[in-house]
């Protein structure tokens, strides 16, 4: 904590009062310096708590305001002014000028002498700084087991907790590994700014920091390397210069980034290969999964799983690095595994909530993509099948909603009749309804589909233009399939009980698929 004019007044056995200038009581001190002269200045860095009896300020109250009104230009922090010398009291031009320029003046008893008040400063100050060493230490502490326990998005996100700032870091090529903050739009364009520069003009020495203001504060910038290899740039947004402890952990974060992006890209990709695989050894075996596997990622056998599943992620192995990194980042235990087009995620149920949204923030914008997806229902970890198989429906069933994760709960009727249903019984709900156009279908190869009109039609909420649009043909072809549809089920497509049970039907279906069972 720095020792503030205020925080010196409270210091009993100094005895000292603060009589005008009181707006300024929270200036801090850097140095107590007792100085008798007419124009102290010369010798006055700023930051001071000046010290003087008043024996050269002069006998009129024009002279003693003038007095301070140098110190203030000078840059003091607050004028003690003994009242046992020179003076009995704080004269009135040296209380005016204090309280016309916000310059706290203290009033000294005659029983306390300067150099008590200089030791209780340095005191202050000597804390001050152990105070901030060990602020330090433990901070880079922190860094460090962020480092082992989540690597690079880790650390980053750490980084900017510990600074309130925002932190980011790209790779030599400029593609994003981490980012942490509100403010990354503006520290990714500043960083990249960096990098454009340095590789436009390879003959010249890289510096190794760099600060850029704009309207919005500042932008510190550094790289990380090793050796001589150029890995990245590492920086980080405040609103002022970072102070010299701030430095020193971006520095400390800089250097434990640097070992994370020298090591083997095969130690990674290992390491990414036997979560997928454990994930999908826990959706095929179950209870039979040697827990071992699961406690290396973050989990135990009374683990509470939700299961996500992200569709519209684009190429997949980007995909799996930008979840991996936001999560990670989080510190946040997850199993993950791609099937043919999208990404099956794991997570602890009291994470789950967060999760979802902050993949589609974060993620999305780093793969300029609108993620959506579904959510399952919690879980014991040694189920998760079941969730997995939840999210996968939710996320068909809210397919035609954008930036969206659906949650299975949400699905209401859906989500009670289907989610606890087993695959035999699902099987014959869907029969119950399908069977006839299933065989119609079959029988007609060369048709297209009765069952995805139906579906379409159905997705759309009985709007057969807009149907007949999403299927690529014309509105009379849809309207006729449709009366067709309604021969063969004899039902009424026009009613709306109806067309809830053959939604229901549908959704069975696409369960059942998802369950690895065939609908038909």
């Amino acid at each position: 904590m720095s020792l503030t004019v205020r925080r010196l007044t409270q210091h009993s056995d100094l005895g000292l009062s603060l009589v005008a200038g009181r707006e300024g009581a929270d200036r801090v001190i850097d140095w107590a310096h007792p100085i008798e002269l007419a124009d102290p200045t010369p010798w006055i860095s700023g930051g001071e708590l000046v010290m003087t009896t008043g024996l050269k300020i002069g006998p009129t109250a024009e002279e003693q305001f003038d007095y301070v009104a140098r110190l203030v230009q000078a840059g003091t922090v607050a004028l003690a002014f003994d009242t046992g010398t020179t003076f009995e009291r704080v004269p009135a031009g040296v209380l005016s000028a204090g309280d016309a320029f916000g310059l706290p003046i203290l009033a000294v008893p005659a029983s306390t002498p300067f150099i008590a008040i200089t030791r209780v400063v340095i005191d202050e100050l000597t804390a001050d700084q152990l105070r901030g060493i060990q602020r330090v230490v433990d901070h880079q502490e922190k860094l460090a087991r962020a480092t082992l326990r989540g690597g690079i998005p880790a650390v980053i996100s750490m980084l900017g907790r510990v600074l309130s700032s925002t932190v980011a870091v790209i790779d030599s090529d400029s593609h994003v590994l981490a980012v942490h903050g509100a403010d990354s739009v503006r520290v990714i364009r500043h960083t990249r700014e960096v990098a454009g520069t340095a590789l436009s003009a390879p003959g010249r020495r890289r510096p190794t920091s760099k600060v850029i203001a704009d309207d919005h504060g500042y932008c510190t910038v550094q790289t990380v390397s090793a050796a001589q290899d150029l890995h990245g740039y590492l920086a980080v947004s405040s609103d002022d210069l970072l102070s010299a402890s701030d430095r020193l952990l971006v520095a400390h974060a800089v250097s434990l980034v640097s070992i994370e992006l020298g090591k083997p890209a095969k130690v990674v990709d290992t390491e990414q290969r036997l979560r997928a695989a454990v994930t999908r050894a826990l959706l095929d075996l179950g209870g039979d999964l040697d827990v071992s596997l699961l406690r290396y990622f973050g989990f135990d056998t009374d683990s509470q799983v939700v299961a996500l599943v992200l569709t519209n992620v684009g190429p997949l192995l980007a995909a799996e690095r930008q979840i991996a990194a936001a999560l990670t980042g989080q510190s946040t235990p997850y199993l993950m595994v791609p099937t043919e087009n999208d990404l099956i995620v794991i997570v602890p149920e009291e994470r789950s909530l967060e999760v979802g949204p902050h993949l589609q923030h974060q993620v999305g914008a780093q793969l300029e993509r609108a993620l959506r997806g579904g959510r399952g229902l919690p879980t014991p970890i040694f189920t998760a099948a079941s969730s997995v198989r939840q999210a996968t429906a939710a996320a068909r069933a809210g397919r035609l909603q954008m930036d969206r994760i659906t949650d299975f709960a949400e699905l209401g009727t859906f989500s009670l009749l289907l989610g606890s249903q087993s695959p035999a019984e699902l099987r014959a709900l869907e029969q119950s309804m399908l069977a006839t156009v299933d065989t119609y279908d079959a029988a007609h190869p060369a048709s297209s589909s009765l069952v995805s009109t139906l579906t379409a039609f159905l997705e759309h909420n009985g709007h057969t233009e807009t149907a007949a649009a999403a299927l690529g043909v014309h509105r009379h072809t849809l309207r006729n399939r449709l009366v067709k549809i309604s021969d063969l089920t004899g039902r009424e497509l026009d009613s709306a009980h109806v067309r809830a049970e053959l939604w229901i039907a549908v959704q069975a279906r696409e369960l059942l698929r998802t369950m690895g069972e065939e609908g038909r």
